[in-house]
């Protein structure tokens, strides 16, 4: 790696008010491998200053969702470091400080109009036809009236004075530069009324102090570029440099991956959007790390399987395409299998354990690693598993109808001879190892001149209940003589019964 530069320091900053977006995710996941390419910093910052919004839970399900994907912090809340604390609730004075610093300077105002007055100006403007926003009414308070305010015990907030001429230029290390004409800017609250920074003030605070030198945040941020460009230089600091994610589209194409998202695609599946609905639905974390990386970046060489360690040792954002990047998830599903089938086929029964245990069956663990192999090349997910390989562990086994044990060509009392002739055979057999059984099988078809499928999917059937399967004679060996056995003996009362 010849880019190596330890001072790199970039931070994830998401707010506890809900489950992790997936967009977030991607987020994180890049500043992260951009830190690690580069020998530097990876922070994790709480930023929990919509206390209306903020969820208990949610530090727990960040926490948590950024091991599962393997997403270290070497400073933040769990770990520590020297620019704590990295929860912002606890970092209150430090914004009060410097907001009042830039008011003491000019650089901002209070603004003591109330919610009424401000809905009232929102209502004409928008009756008036035009654009909605502020109209820097306490801006120009003389400072009589500021003073009569205060004495009074006005509440108030703290709004930053934006340049109402020019231009502001942002250089964004994707975009390149980005000019906002200053005339079409806000000013902004930094703090509220109740003493808690917004996201502006809080954002560029922290950022400073805790010595980011990149800033990797999502598209929808742009427009506030320019206002934290004129935080910091009226601060007198240097910006971070900065970069803007592109969007996730929906898997149509059409509008940007969201909450709202979740619900029925096209194809009439479920569309996971949130960290814990990728968990539960089976995906491993090594699959949605490559899959997200893909997402709005490019490895190169055509290659779309890739490992962490080689995503980082290339990672720059050189390699970022600025283009909204469609959310694909048949290639996730694609992807995940491609892991699922390079995985240790002892790994993977552990991963299996709590899928069929959370799903209500009773997991005999010899069981479930004998039949891991066999589900392994079958499944996508994890939880596909369910559907082929339930009956390993299904209690009570129920017996097919007699529809199902009948195969094409043939009829009840020729099912019942085939299958009785079958059960003497297996019964007899020396070992019950799937060759063994499969020759045994095969014989059989020949002196009764059946079909192979004839009599193999009535004993698909019987052993089974189930349409389609792991290989049937590895599948019988996995659940063993005497169980196999039992059910062939039950799908034969079912004929007898018929």
């Amino acid at each position: 790696m010849t880019d190596r530069d330890p001072s790199v320091r970039v931070r994830f900053a998401p707010s506890p008010t809900g489950p992790m977006h997936i967009g977030g995710v991607r987020t994180a996941l890049f500043n992260w491998l951009f830190a690690r390419h580069h020998g530097g910093t990876f922070i994790l910052r709480i930023e929990d200053t919509d206390q209306k919004r903020y969820s208990e839970d949610s530090i727990h399900l960040i926490t948590e969702g950024l091991r599962w994907m393997g997403i270290d912090w070497d400073e933040g809340p769990e770990v520590g470091g020297e620019y704590g604390p990295y929860v912002q609730s606890e970092r209150v004075d430090l914004y009060r400080e410097w907001a009042d610093w830039l008011v003491d300077h000019d650089l901002a105002y209070r603004c003591y109009c109330t919610p009424g007055r401000l809905a009232a100006l929102r209502e004409q403007q928008i009756a008036e036809k035009r654009d909605p926003g502020y109209d820097r009414h306490c801006r120009y308070l003389t400072p009589e009236e500021r003073a009569a305010n205060d004495a009074e015990g006005k509440p108030y907030v703290i709004r930053f004075k934006m340049p109402t001429e020019g231009a502001t230029t942002v250089h964004d290390l994707i975009r390149g530069d980005i000019t906002f004409e200053n005339t079409q800017l806000q000013d902004l609250v930094l703090l509220k009324s109740d003493g808690f920074p917004t996201y502006h003030l809080a954002n560029v605070v922290d950022d400073h102090f805790m010595k980011i030198t990149h800033i990797m945040r999502a598209e929808e941020w742009i427009s506030s570029a320019p206002v934290h460009k004129n935080l910091y230089a009226g601060f007198g600091w240097e910006m971070p440099q900065i970069a803007h994610l592109p969007v996730i589209l929906n898997p149509s194409g059409k509008g940007k991956l969201s909450k709202r998202s979740a619900g029925f695609s096209e194809g009439g599946r479920k569309i996971p959007v949130l960290l814990y609905e990728f968990q539960d639905a089976g995906y491993l974390p090594e699959a949605l790390v490559n899959f997200l990386t893909n997402v709005g970046w490019s490895f190169g060489e055509d290659r779309e399987v890739f490992t962490v360690d080689e995503t980082i040792e290339r990672f720059d954002l050189d390699r970022v395409n600025p283009a909204a990047s469609i959310f694909p998830v048949e290639k996730l599903d694609w992807l995940n299998g491609v892991y699922i089938r390079e995985m240790d086929p002892a790994k993977l029964a552990q991963l299996l354990m709590p899928v069929f245990t959370k799903a209500g069956y009773e997991v005999n663990p010899e069981i479930l690693v004998g039949a891991a192999p066999l589900l392994q090349p079958r499944i996508k997910t994890l939880n596909d598993a369910l559907e082929m390989g339930r009956f390993f562990f299904v209690d009570p086994f129920e017996p097919p109808a007699v529809a199902d044990l009948v195969q094409k060509g043939m009829d009840t009392p020729r099912t019942l001879d085939a299958l009785e002739k079958a059960l003497a055979r297996l019964d007899a057999l020396p070992d019950f190892a799937a060759a063994t059984q499969e020759a045994a099988m095969r014989a059989l078809i020949e002196e009764l001149g059946l079909k192979v499928g004839q009599l193999f999917g009535a004993l698909r059937a019987a052993t089974t209940a189930q349409q389609s399967s792991p290989p049937l004679f590895e599948s019988v060996e996995v659940l063993g003589r005497d169980e196999s056995l039992r059910r062939i003996r039950l799908a034969l009362d079912v004929l007898r019964n018929a």
